[in-house]
């Protein structure tokens, strides 16, 4: 009974002792992770921003629970992002949200993140998916800060990737117009003019289009679009001079292509009366 109970007040201390060297370490750890954070916090603002990276990556590994988490965070997003790390920005943005949403830095966070997006569709504008990455990383912050000063801005750069979008589909069309390729280039226009109506390629395409339609031989969508043409762009005296045009040449094309049809029919008739 008498070693029973020795090992038990043996037991006893060996956890108050343990208890009091964790607290004790914790207490450590965190004034620690403070310091490296101050330390990381100053060299930022002195745009140092190598160094304070690999210092956070650091932090965030080792200093959970520490209360800088958090700031830490933030901060490795924003050093990647003044970098022009885009990647590696967007991804530390939208994690920070993630982890952090309630945070006073997440409307910050969520519109750097949709720059991040649109920096790396600016660099590669044959990479559409970025271009719909960062439009879909504009209208989430949209409906997440309806009433964030950042929309303003917000509305600029999407404005600026729709038109991105809308060129590349009006350069695919030229490039199936080029290629001598008239349906797929009218089907590539008549998406873009349904899909972008803002865009300032607009009256090019219609007039793109109704050329189109004249080498297909379909004359009656070409004076369709030809009646677009005039109605969108009723006061603009050189747009109307180049509809004028455009309605000659759908004539022109037109009384044309009825006297092949009429000189094929002819043909037709002669050689069933000559074998008749």
């Amino acid at each position: 009974m008498f070693k029973i109970l020795k090992i038990l007040i043996i037991l006893g201390i060996l956890v108050q002792t343990f208890s009091c060297s964790s607290n004790k370490f914790t207490g450590q750890l965190t004034e620690k992770c403070v310091a490296e954070y101050k330390s990381a916090e100053e060299r930022f603002k002195k745009a140092k921003y190598w160094s304070v990276k690999e210092d956070l990556t650091e932090i965030m590994q080792n200093c959970s629970g520490t209360g800088v988490m958090e700031e830490s965070h933030f901060l490795l997003a924003q050093s990647h992002f003044y970098l022009e790390e885009w990647l590696e920005a967007r991804a530390e943005y939208g994690s920070f949200v993630n982890f952090f949403p309630g945070s006073p830095y997440a409307e910050t966070a969520a519109y750097r993140k949709a720059v991040s997006a649109y920096n790396l569709s600016y660099k590669d504008s044959r990479d559409q998916s970025n271009t719909t990455f960062a439009m879909r990383d504009f209208s989430r912050f949209e409906s997440e800060y309806p009433n964030s000063p950042l929309l303003d801005s917000a509305y600029l750069y999407l404005d600026s990737l729709t038109n991105r979008m809308a060129e590349n589909e009006f350069q695919i069309a030229r490039l199936y117009s080029r290629m001598g390729e008239p349906g797929a280039t009218a089907i590539y226009l008549k998406e873009f003019l349904d899909d972008f109506p803002r865009s300032p390629r607009q009256k090019e395409a219609i007039v793109m289009l109704i050329n189109s339609y004249i080498d297909m031989k379909e004359f009656a969508s070409a004076k369709f679009y030809l009646e677009r043409l005039r109605e969108a762009y009723n006061a603009d005296e050189k747009m109307q001079t180049s509809a004028k045009k455009l309605e000659e040449q759908i004539a022109s094309a037109e009384k044309s292509f009825e006297k092949k049809l009429e000189k094929e029919r002819k043909q037709k008739l002669k050689r069933k009366d000559d074998n008749g």
